[in-house]
């Protein structure tokens, strides 16, 4: 899951500098597994794509959810996703945060989720902004 994540980080032409900042936040390790919903989509026996639903203190959150580079416009983050707010219909979830990726705005707004915000932080030296979203269920 962690080649995924960082497979599709790298999708966006971040500067290498950037994605080791982030290497720790996109590595799925067995707590992370243990302690939250995931789900990973395959084809042909491939890991291809995962999400996850974490628990925060506000409510829930789009934990993960990325897909290998060449999977990316196939329709399969969209069923990971919808399969995703299903699971939140289930366990009663009226509200799901993403801290999305700025490349990312457009997909979750096509899925019905709505910017309430803004993240910022300091990468590197640069000030990262982003779009906090939510999608009401």
């Amino acid at each position: 899951m962690t080649e995924i994540a960082i497979s599709a980080k790298r999708y966006w032409n971040y500067p290498e500098t950037w994605i080791q900042f982030w290497t720790p936040q996109l590595t799925i390790t067995a707590d992370y597994i243990a302690s939250n919903e995931v789900w990973m989509m395959m084809d042909k026996g491939k890991p291809i794509a995962f999400g996850a639903l974490s628990r925060i203190e506000e409510g829930y959150e789009l934990g993960h959810l990325w897909v290998l580079p060449e999977y990316i416009g196939k329709g399969i983050g969209r069923r990971l996703f919808e399969h995703i707010l299903e699971r939140c219909k289930i366990l009663n979830i009226h509200t799901l945060r993403i801290y999305a990726d700025p490349n990312a705005r457009t997909f979750y707004e096509k899925m019905g989720a709505k910017t309430v915000g803004e993240h910022h932080s300091d990468l590197l030296g640069d000030d990262r902004v982003l779009p906090i979203m939510e999608i009401e269920l």
